[in-house]
């Protein structure tokens, strides 16, 4: 499952209270399913949750929720452009620890695309197909305050 790992790094990389400590930042692949059909093809689709949990978080929320909007739109744009999956695709919630600090948990319901080829020696080609980029997708977001 390739976004779990892409997640991790955009977010670690991108939030500075995670880039001094990136493993304060858990990763978790639940309710995954497997979602194929009886085609020839042994293609299929992964469906899950991804569950993230910032433990210890002393950072801006903002920050940590603009560089997971900037992730979502290049990698599952479902969740910002679709109605039904905008309101229910992304959901946190957060323990306050301390008065600076919280662990926050975040769920996103992500999908990815697994397209296996066979050819005539019968070997198989298993590629992960890349979400669409929209033109609406804006390069180089950077926080400021």
């Amino acid at each position: 499952m390739n976004k779990a790992i892409s997640f991790r790094a955009a977010i670690a990389d991108a939030v500075p209270a995670l880039q001094a400590d990136p493993d304060k930042l858990l990763v978790f692949v639940d309710t995954g399913k497997i979602i194929a059909t009886a085609a020839p093809s042994l293609s299929f689709q992964y469906s899950y949750t991804l569950n993230v949990i910032v433990t210890d978080f002393a950072g801006d929320a903002d920050e940590l929720f603009v560089a997971l909007i900037a992730w979502v739109q290049l990698n599952q744009p479902d969740l910002v452009m679709n109605d039904d999956t905008r309101k229910n695709g992304i959901a946190f919630e957060v323990d306050h620890l301390t008065q600076t600090t919280c662990d926050v948990s975040i769920k996103l319901q992500l999908t990815e695309s697994v397209i296996v080829k066979t050819d005539d020696a019968g070997t198989r080609t298993i590629t992960h197909v890349d979400e669409p980029v929209y033109e609406w997708n804006v390069d180089g977001l950077t926080w400021t305050n």
